[in-house]
């Protein structure tokens, strides 16, 4: 008996001492290693919106034959909602508790390019609770939540592009609001979200928004929205806002914005809302990048952010790998992150700076001061014009930063580390 007592407690160590870690040192979950795609047979009946009077046709607007099925499904005990092969238009779309959305091959739920098809609801849009428009398809506190097949949601986007750059032509100073247009997914208040297989694409605003969801699944995404000929503004791929337990896995991104970018508040007392709040435990493996203006980005509405690991990714014309956006309006603190395993190209590897985009301290005579530590950035083959794009700043405070082994070929390879306090280097390699 001493003997299989002994076996089983060398076998609970081994575990333990091989089971992966957040950068604060607890142990990651099984869940982010469970990543079987939903199996819609189990999600209850099947409502093929086709037997309900929609017809495929790229220009008449169906919200109300859609969201009729929706609304039925949720009274018979839920179900999946079922777009077949062709194009259906719609305005925005409430998915009900118990409801699923599954896109078969060639199938397109395409948004209006009228925002007056878009419902004002409250919502949560740049870090404010507020009366703004629904996306094109909305779940609000359905947890188990899934969107799942091989079609596209397709945001329609260029009309409200053109519109937005011109709009900023004539008011330079318009916010991204200003220009009125729908964002593509919104899912809040929700646990244990799955979203798989689609394409995202031509999101008029931010394309996957998720706020206040805990246990959310992000797997083998295409999500997209062009750099050119007209830049898509502000159609982040995915927008992770005071969530916890979210992995993002062998997703393709590529957008005229961040990546990926963490949100959870902004303004001088941002810390103090009970609407704001922080993201943990989040994880980006094995994706590939596009053009994007970041591959992970803090901020700008951002409070807290602990436990975050980009890992595993392939970067191909980023304009950054890392960006902290420090906003001098703004309580922050950013801390245990973790980038390892990157391959690839970015024009800045590192960019910390002051973010002073709409600076509004309403009237507080004091600046907020912010903060990040613990931040490691290893196991890096990368190319890059600006390796340390880093500035001093009396606003925030840097430390115990990790770079080891990078290997780095950069145009311009200086780093002053007297920026961060406790910055270590281990085999660190850059060649000018």
């Amino acid at each position: 008996m001493k003997f299989i007592a002994l076996l089983f407690t060398v076998f609970i160590s081994l575990q333990t001492f091989g089971q992966e870690k957040f950068p604060d040192g607890t142990p990651i979950p099984d869940w982010f290693r469970q990543n079987n795609i939903v199996n819609i047979e189990t999600l209850g009946g099947k409502y093929r919106i086709t037997d309900y009077g929609a017809v495929n046709d790229s220009t008449l607007l169906q919200t109300e034959k859609i969201q009729a099925v929706i609304d039925l499904a949720s009274q018979k005990g839920g179900g999946v909602i079922i777009i077949p092969k062709g194009t259906f238009l719609s305005g925005s779309l409430f998915f009900k508790p118990r409801t699923h959305l599954y896109l078969e091959e060639g199938a397109m739920l395409k948004g209006s390019d009228d925002i007056s098809n878009f419902a004002i609801v409250d919502t949560r849009i740049e870090g404010q609770s507020l009366k703004y428009f629904a996306a094109l398809v909305n779940a609000d506190r359905v947890d188990g939540f899934t969107i799942s097949g091989k079609g596209t949601i397709n945001g329609n986007g260029e009309r409200y592009w053109k519109s937005f750059w011109l709009r900023r032509k004539v008011i330079p100073k318009c916010t991204n609001m200003d220009e009125l247009r729908p964002r593509l997914i919104y899912i809040s208040n929700s646990n244990d979200v799955q979203l798989s297989g689609v394409h995202f694409i031509n999101s008029p605003f931010w394309t996957t928004h998720i706020y206040r969801c805990n246990n959310v699944k992000l797997l083998g995404l295409h999500i997209f929205a062009p750099s050119a000929p007209v830049k898509a503004p502000s159609s982040d791929a995915v927008d992770l806002d005071v969530c916890k337990n979210v992995l993002i896995k062998n997703c393709y991104m590529s957008v005229n914005d961040d990546a990926v970018a963490l949100k959870g508040g902004k303004g001088p007392w941002a810390d103090k809302d009970p609407n704001n709040g922080g993201n943990s435990n989040i994880i980006i493996e094995d994706c590939t990048y596009g053009f994007c203006h970041s591959g992970l980005t803090f901020g700008s509405e951002s409070v807290y952010n602990r436990n975050i690991i980009l890992r595993r990714c392939k970067i191909s014309n980023a304009s950054r790998l890392l960006w902290l956006k420090m906003r001098p309006d703004t309580p922050q603190h950013y801390e245990y992150i973790l980038v390892e395993d990157i391959t690839g190209s970015a024009k800045s590897f590192l960019y910390i700076k002051p973010w002073t985009q709409f600076f509004d301290l309403k009237g507080r005579k004091d600046m907020p001061m912010s903060y990040s530590n613990n931040v490691t950035m290893r196991n890096i083959d990368f190319k890059c014009d600006v390796f340390f794009n880093v500035s001093r700043s009396d606003q925030y405070q840097l430390k115990d930063f990790t770079f080891e082994n990078l290997n780095i070929r950069a145009k311009d390879g200086k780093c002053d580390k007297e920026i961060i306090s406790n910055f270590k280097w281990d085999k660190v390699k850059v060649n000018n």
